[in-house]
């Protein structure tokens, strides 16, 4: 069939196809990649140095006997916070209580007689030496009292300082002798951590330093502290120096004994921090696409200069400004020159899944 025997209907059909066809491919030439982006944020850093340590007691003593007595009284409970000064254990004190009221009936006698040496040598019927010498008699049983108090309290064991008790293996009546350990004391509202660092980071200590430490029992948790005190002698074997750091433990969870894995937040400064999944490879360069919203959008390939990496983060030295604007999502579908529809930023507060969620939801 020749197009001059083409009836004109079938003209007209064939020119409608042919300009759906053209507004097809230029629509879909118009329509832009969409993606999601990300702000280059200005953080806190410091390049991580990661050592092993064990918590301490900020206070730890274990309390025992000084004397061979029976127990007569226990005033704690298994793990129980105890302020300084409490009573915990309470010896059996009566002999030595009958001995402090035969002290005291005694220097009451001995003040009397002090008292009348006194008035007959100011009615000149006494001598001095009369006088000194009651005198001295009193100050000796006076001694005695002191003695026998001093006595006394070593029959009652009390907490040095605000701490947290361990287990009670001793019962009222039992017969303890000196040296016997009778209950462990902690004060645990702040711990320390111990820990090694090579020497060749000597030069980076000091005190107030930065860092955190988790452990595998709290897996969720980090707990931030600093360093607290560096030893004075490198270990001339391993080559390291003690460390100890300090944490605030308000709710007791930190134990003396716990294996702490320890971050040390090395050389601080302020960077310009972008997600790692924003960088381009190419060869030992790096790339982002940074987003130029003044000009509606439009893809710019920049070459940047990264430091330190972290947990899907990465240091950005050159190439960047705080703020800027970048592809965080949808990298290999653009080129460098592609105008783009942004779908959202992800940040902190909302996550590239959030966004992506909440674009079916509107294409819906």
């Amino acid at each position: 069939m020749t197009p001059t025997s083409m009836a004109p209907r079938a003209w007209l059909t064939l020119a409608l196809t042919l300009s759906l066809a053209l507004f097809s491919i230029t629509a879909l030439a118009d329509e832009r990649t969409a993606v999601i982006g990300a702000r280059a944020d200005q953080q806190r850093w410091s390049d991580p140095l990661e050592a092993l340590g064990t918590l301490r007691a900020d206070e730890s003593v274990t309390l025992s006997a000084t004397v061979t007595e029976i127990v007569s009284e226990l005033n704690f409970i298994d793990g129980e916070e105890v302020e300084a000064g409490q009573l915990l254990v309470g010896l059996d004190d009566s002999e030595e209580q009958a001995q402090l009221r035969a002290a005291q009936a005694l220097r009451d006698e001995r003040r009397n007689a002090v008292s009348r040496a006194s008035q007959l040598q100011s009615r000149n019927l006494g001598s001095r030496a009369d006088v000194e010498d009651t005198q001295a008699r009193l100050r000796q049983v006076e001694a005695d009292i002191e003695a026998i108090e001093a006595r006394l309290a070593s029959h009652r064991i009390r907490a040095p300082f605000d701490g947290v008790v361990g287990f009670r293996n001793i019962s009222a009546g039992a017969l303890v002798t000196p040296g016997m350990e009778l209950v462990t004391l902690d004060k645990l509202d702040v711990v320390k951590l111990d820990f090694s660092v090579p020497e060749v980071y000597l030069s980076i200590l000091r005190p107030g330093l930065g860092l955190s430490a988790h452990s595998v029992a709290f897996p969720d948790q980090r707990f931030e502290g600093e360093v607290a005190s560096i030893g004075a002698r490198v270990d001339p074997v391993t080559r390291s120096v003690q460390v100890r750091a300090e944490f605030d433990n308000p709710e007791l969870i930190l134990r003396p004994g716990m294996l702490m894995e320890v971050v040390l937040q090395r050389s601080p400064r302020d960077a310009v921090v972008v997600a790692e999944s924003v960088l381009v490879p190419s060869g030992e360069r790096q790339y982002v696409m940074a987003i130029d919203e003044s000009d509606d959008n439009r893809i710019s390939r920049r070459e940047v200069v990264i430091g330190e990496r972290r947990a899907g983060q990465v240091e950005v030295l050159e190439g960047l400004e705080p703020g800027d604007l970048v592809v965080g999502h949808g990298v290999q579908r653009i080129r460098d020159g592609d105008q783009v529809r942004l779908l959202g930023i992800a940040d902190d507060e909302l996550s590239i899944r959030e966004i992506l969620e909440q674009q079916r939801g509107d294409d819906a």
